[in-house]
């Protein structure tokens, strides 16, 4: 499978679960995940097979779990939108009562603000020890 343009230039490769490849969004303002089923010209949830939309939903609430507990979020916001990127992709944003857009969604708000190298670490070493059937690559 061929990840996306816009996709690659802006996250990092956590690891893949069995069915979808994990992305953390390089925007330190928001604990941002992405999941993008490895299948091609796939655009929408509804073009899995129905065995594959029930892993998704594993997938995505293994990821929404360990993200709200290792994190301590207020909230999880889970979308699949597309409207920029047409291969489908899956968002997972913590969501704190602090953070810089609440309440508002955070698309648009803000320019993306690159993790520092130390940051980065943390929060995939975080995401990474919660996330036990996650492959690394």
């Amino acid at each position: 499978m061929i990840l996306h343009p816009q996709l690659q230039q802006d996250c990092v490769v956590l690891g893949r679960f069995e069915l979808s490849l994990l992305l953390l969004l390089n925007d330190a303002q928001y604990p941002w995940c992405i999941l993008v089923p490895q299948r091609e010209n796939i655009s929408e949830i509804h073009h899995l097979s129905s065995a594959e939309q029930q892993q998704l939903i594993i997938e995505s609430s293994l990821l929404a779990n360990a993200m709200q507990q290792s994190l301590h979020a207020d909230k999880m916001n889970v979308a699949a939108l597309g409207n920029v990127v047409p291969q489908l992709h899956i968002h997972h944003i913590a969501r704190f009562k602090h953070d810089i857009a609440w309440p508002k969604p955070v698309w648009g708000l803000f320019p993306a603000k690159s993790y520092r190298d130390e940051a980065l670490k943390t929060i995939t070493t975080t995401l990474k020890a919660q996330l036990p059937s996650l492959q690394h690559l």
